[in-house]
C-alpha cells in the first residue's frame, strides 16, 4: 500500500462518520455534511490497494467547478468548498472544534444533507465502454435499439439516458424508466432524465471548446425539501469519459483523460475483477495522476492548487 504523505487514502477526524464510500469519506456535522475526496481509486466496483497522488484534489475541485457552472440548470448540494479562505469551524457542532489537517484544503466541501435517490443517472453521447460491448452483441445499449453499422467510439445521433441501480455492494445494473417511475413516481423520473440530459449537453458543449470530448458521464441526485438536487460528484475523470478532441478517431479506442487506461491495464494484467485487485505499477500511477491533472487544467483553465 502506498503510504506516501502526498497520498491520502483514509481520513480519521474526531467526528461521526456518515459514510465511507469507495473514494470519499463523509462526516456528519449535524445539519450538514463534510465530504472529503481521498486519493483512493476504484475499478470494476473494487477499491485498488494503492492511491493516485492528487486524485482527490482533482475530483473535489473539478466537482466544485461544475456545480457552480451548472447551478442555473439544477441546484446542487454544495454549500462551501474548504480552502485557505474558508474555515470549517463555523460548520462544526458546538464543542467539537479541533485543529483540522491541511489535507482538507482543496479536497473537501461542506454539503447539504439530503435524501439520496438510489439511481445512477448515466448519459451516453458516444458508443464506448459497456455500451459498445452490448451493441456488438445485440445492437442495443441498455436494451435501447440502435441503428446497424455503428462503429466503436462513434457519436450517437442523440445522447441516451441509460440509468443503473445504485448498489450498496456488488455491481450496478441497468434499470428501465418504467421501474424508476414505480420507484419515485412518473414526474420525478422524467425530471431525472431531463436534468441529466441538460447537464450533459451543457457540459459537452463547454468541454468541446476546451478540446475535450465528454463521451459519457454519470450523476447522482437527491431530494432537498422534495426538490431535485445534484449530489456526490459531477463530471470528473472518475464519473466520465474524457477524450482528447484533436486525436479523436471513429472506429478505435480513444486517448483519454479518465481512468479507462487503469481499467485496460487491469484487464491486460489478467485480473478477474474479483477481490482483491492487483497493485498498479508506478508507471500507471504516475500516468493516471498526470491525466487527472491535465483534465482539470484543460477544463477549468486553472492550475491545480
Amino acid at each position: 500500500m502506498d503510504t506516501s504523505p502526498s497520498v491520502i487514502l483514509n481520513t480519521d477526524l474526531p467526528l461521526p462518520m456518515f459514510l465511507r464510500g469507495k473514494v470519499r469519506d463523509t462526516y456528519d456535522l449535524g445539519n450538514v455534511l463534510l465530504m472529503i475526496a481521498t486519493d483512493r481509486i476504484s475499478a470494476f466496483d473494487s477499491v485498488l490497494p494503492c492511491g493516485i497522488p492528487d486524485k482527490g484534489l482533482v475530483l473535489n475541485q473539478l466537482s466544485v467547478f461544475w456545480f457552480r457552472q451548472t447551478q442555473h440548470l439544477v441546484p446542487n448540494h454544495l454549500i462551501e468548498a474548504i480552502d485557505e479562505d474558508h474555515c470549517l469551524d463555523s460548520y462544526l457542532p458546538a464543542g467539537s472544534r479541533f485543529p483540522y489537517p491541511d489535507y482538507l484544503i482543496g479536497r473537501s466541501m461542506v454539503i447539504k444533507k439530503v435524501k439520496r435517490i438510489p439511481v445512477e443517472c448515466v448519459v451516453r453521447g458516444y458508443l464506448a465502454g459497456s455500451g459498445w460491448a452490448e451493441y456488438q452483441q445485440s445492437g442495443t445499449i441498455c436494451g435501447i435499439p440502435l441503428a446497424k453499422g455503428l462503429k466503436h467510439s462513434q457519436e450517437l445521433p442523440q445522447p441516451l439516458f441509460t440509468p443503473t441501480t445504485k448498489a450498496e455492494s456488488g455491481h450496478d445494473e441497468p434499470i428501465s424508466m418504467d421501474k424508476i417511475k414505480k420507484m419515485v413516481g412518473k414526474a420525478l423520473a422524467e425530471e431525472l432524465e431531463g436534468k441529466s440530459l441538460a447537464i450533459y449537453n451543457y457540459a459537452r458543449e463547454y468541454a468541446r471548446v476546451k478540446g475535450i470530448i465528454i463521451a459519457d458521464t454519470k450523476m447522482e441526485f437527491g431530494l432537498n425539501d422534495d426538490k431535485l438536487i445534484l449530489i456526490d460528484e459531477l463530471l470528473t475523470p472518475d464519473s466520465s469519459r474524457f477524450w482528447e478532441g484533436e486525436l479523436y478517431k471513429v472506429g478505435q479506442s480513444q486517448p483519454s483523460y479518465d481512468k479507462q487506461p487503469v481499467r485496460d491495464w487491469l484487464i491486460q494484467a489478467g485480473w478477474n475483477k474479483e477481490p482483491h485487485a492487483p497493485m498498479l505499477t508506478p508507471e500507471v500511477i504516475e500516468a493516471t495522476t498526470r491525466r487527472y491533472r491535465q483534465a482539470y487544467e484543460r477544463l477549468t483553465g486553472r492550475k491545480l492548487g
